[in-house]
């Protein structure tokens, strides 16, 4: 368990906090997607090495979020590290949430793209009736758009399921 002193070093070490970017190791490809389904910047390297996590974190001003203790106890890095207990994807994302005193915002669900991490910016309904399927054109009014991986996206019932997933126990 992190200690809010660790916790408020963290914060500390990065200069926009509204703003957190985490960078996530091998081990944790399902907490960086729900990260960024959250709205958080989060880059996922699966194949990048410890020397390539503690680069990148430190050149992109990034919170290393780790379940290698070795690495997170590195001197580069370790101000700006969370290590991340083993548990569900969920307790995970609540753990993170917890140690950096993060508030889960509505507004800021579903504004990156969890595939590639790209902003979800608006784009014109009359723009993709031809990419979504029929009912979901019927149904939805509001769509998002990725340009780094051309994906569309809208605000379904999995807003509600991603609210219920990370409500405590």
């Amino acid at each position: 368990m992190r200690s809010s002193a660790d916790s408020m070093s963290i914060l500390a070490a990065c200069d926009r906090y509204a703003n957190m970017k985490f960078l996530a190791d091998a081990m944790l490809g399902k907490l960086a997607k729900w990260l960024r389904m959250l709205g958080y910047d989060t880059v996922y390297i699966p194949d990048a090495d410890d020397d390539d996590l503690v680069r990148i974190a430190i050149r992109e001003d990034r919170i290393l979020l780790t379940r290698d203790t070795l690495l997170c106890a590195r001197r580069m890095v370790r101000r700006r590290c969370v290590f991340v207990d083993w548990g569900t994807t969920g307790e995970q994302v609540r753990q993170v949430m917890r140690d950096l005193d993060l508030k889960l915002s509505r507004d800021s669900l579903f504004t990156r793209c969890c595939v590639c991490n790209g902003e979800i910016v608006p784009i014109d309904k009359a723009e993709i009736a031809d990419r979504v399927p029929p009912y979901v054109y019927k149904t939805q009014s509001e769509f998002g758009y990725c340009a780094n991986c051309d994906k569309i996206y809208w605000r379904g019932t999995h807003v509600e399921h991603v609210l219920k997933a990370l409500s405590p126990d």
